[in-house]
């Protein structure tokens, strides 16, 4: 009687086991794996993971420390989505590479601040001050029209995003620009009389927008950053969830908890 409990028993066991090995593996049709810069992107995506993970969604966040290799991941079918951009700057490299990479939601203003170790208000950046600017054409633009607005140049078109150190019609104080690559900005502070950097690199530099910025753009800003993702993609619903997921009440929480107005829900 105690042998054939016992055999009942390793019976169940062994069933259990084997039920258990049965359970299907997490399939890669419901991961997304989306590209971002670390901040606030990664960040925001990175609070989402929980209320993904319990809808059946696992969320991959690739980071980049760059404008460039997360379109090109996309582009190639590596990254299923991104999420770091402005409208601008997409619709730049869609127009330079060709690849029709698309919007698929709104999600946040980061706005674009001056920053200086050297002066404590713009007012006293000297005549001939060095000034680093990003070296692509729509942050570079953008950068541009931020000056245009404060009055040190004057630009041909004050409405071309894009414009260019060719488009500068006045420079009253002689500045001299340095176009440099995004990331390497807040590094270079300290070399330069003033920079003009992308909020993301600001935060992840420990800089205060709210509070360090000499210069801001205000809440009118036109460079939204988007989710984006490829055409063949623009109707995956695991992109629709993480789209929705995004324009949440609870991001918008703690974009003003986390961010202090130094990333604006834009929705």
């Amino acid at each position: 009687m105690v042998a054939r409990r016992a055999a009942l028993v390793s019976l169940a066991a062994f069933a259990l086991l084997a039920a258990c090995s049965r359970q299907p593996a997490p399939s890669a049709a419901d991961t997304l794996v989306v590209g971002a810069t670390a901040v606030p992107h990664a960040e925001v995506l990175e609070f989402i993971k929980p209320k993904l993970a319990a809808e059946g969604l696992k969320l991959d966040v690739k980071v980049f420390n760059d404008y460039v290799q997360p379109n090109v991941q996309l582009a190639e079918k590596h990254l299923d989505a991104n999420y770091f951009q402005t409208g601008p700057y997409l619709d730049t490299v869609n127009a330079d590479r060709g690849w029709g990479l698309v919007k698929v939601a709104g999600v946040h203003i980061e706005p674009l601040g001056a920053y200086s170790s050297k002066i404590k208000a713009i007012a006293d950046l000297p005549a001939g001050a060095v000034v680093a600017i990003p070296n692509e054409p729509s942050n570079g633009g953008r950068a541009l029209l931020l000056l245009n607005k404060n009055g040190l140049i004057t630009l041909k078109d004050p409405s071309n995003p894009v414009s260019t150190l060719k488009d500068i019609t006045a420079n009253p104080k002689g500045l001299k620009f340095k176009e440099l690559e995004s990331a390497t900005l807040p590094r270079v502070l300290n070399q330069v009389d003033l920079a003009v950097i992308n909020t993301n690199y600001a935060l992840d530099a420990k800089l205060d927008p709210a509070k360090d910025a000499l210069l801001i753009e205000d809440k009118t800003s036109p460079y939204v950053n988007f989710l984006v993702t490829r055409p063949d993609n623009a109707a995956d619903p695991r992109v629709a969830k993480l789209a929705k997921a995004l324009a949440s009440p609870e991001v918008k929480a703690f974009m003003a908890e986390k961010y202090k107005g130094a990333v604006v829900p834009a929705f």
